[in-house]
């Protein structure tokens, strides 16, 4: 990777391009896996940005396991068994792109919600409920409850007990909670959202309690159903201010625990 690349468009999102070009290149094996990258002084004169930008666009390519650090010896291409998931950055802060993270939930979601439906224990009932208690008391103090509504679809994807699905969803869920944090930050702005939000929970719950596969998937489907309309319904103003900002952190807050 000895060429020089393409200029970079200045724009807030600087490290995203240059992680996308990096990406580019690894994929077309300039360099191979096990090679070391350019030192960031290198990278840093042929992209013409700061050394911050470079160490944050090489930081994201270590959160997707693009690339890994040796102690001493520099940024190496990871051996990789097959390409790590990854996203196109380029049009996240839009309601589009949040509508079609929402399809992505909405395909996981309703499984989920049917094998925790025929699968949950006594004690696992318990925890979706703690959860959704969680969730009104957050609503209930004044907050979007974005956190809390992560840690209930958490706890019914615990009730599923199937440790491939879980593990799908904790990858997902580094660019999903973006995701949540927009949904929920619209529905916050409207008394009805909220209402129909909690009623779609709670339906989900009691078909997961009652054991009821067929109306657990249904609900859950629902569930994102709404959340899309809802999201299409939101103050144009909501996604020329606090929307755009919540939504250009869908894959860049990837790189945050």
């Amino acid at each position: 990777m000895t060429q020089r690349f393409q200029s970079i468009t200045p724009g807030v999102h600087l490290s995203e391009q240059v992680a996308e070009a990096l990406s580019a290149e690894i994929r077309a094996g300039r360099p191979a896996a096990g090679e070391k990258l350019p030192t960031e002084a290198a990278l840093v004169e042929q992209f013409a940005v700061s050394r911050t930008v470079v160490r944050e666009a090489v930081s994201r390519l270590k959160s997707l396991g693009v690339v890994e650090s040796r102690q001493g010896s520099g940024v190496f291409v990871r051996q990789a068994a097959f390409a790590p998931l990854n996203f196109d950055t380029r049009s996240a802060a839009s309601m589009q792109a949040v509508v079609q993270m929402v399809e992505v939930r909405r395909a996981l979601e309703a499984e989920v919600a049917a094998l925790a439906a025929q699968r949950r224990s006594a004690d696992q009932l318990k925890d979706i409920r703690l959860a959704m208690a969680a969730l009104d008391d957050a609503v209930r103090a004044g907050g979007a409850g974005a956190e809390e509504d992560v840690n209930f679809h958490r706890a019914i994807a615990g009730a599923a007990q199937n440790p491939f699905l879980i593990s799908t969803l904790d990858y997902l869920r580094q660019f999903l909670r973006g995701v949540t944090r927009v949904t929920r930050a619209n529905e916050a702005r409207r008394a009805d959202f909220v209402r129909q939000v909690r009623d779609e929970h709670e339906a989900i719950t009691r078909a997961i309690e009652s054991g009821d596969a067929l109306k657990a998937r249904q609900a859950a489907t629902r569930h994102m159903d709404n959340a899309i309309e809802r999201i299409r319904q939101a103050d144009p103003a909501f996604w020329e201010q606090e929307g755009v900002q919540l939504a250009s952190a869908l894959v860049s807050g990837a790189a945050r625990p």
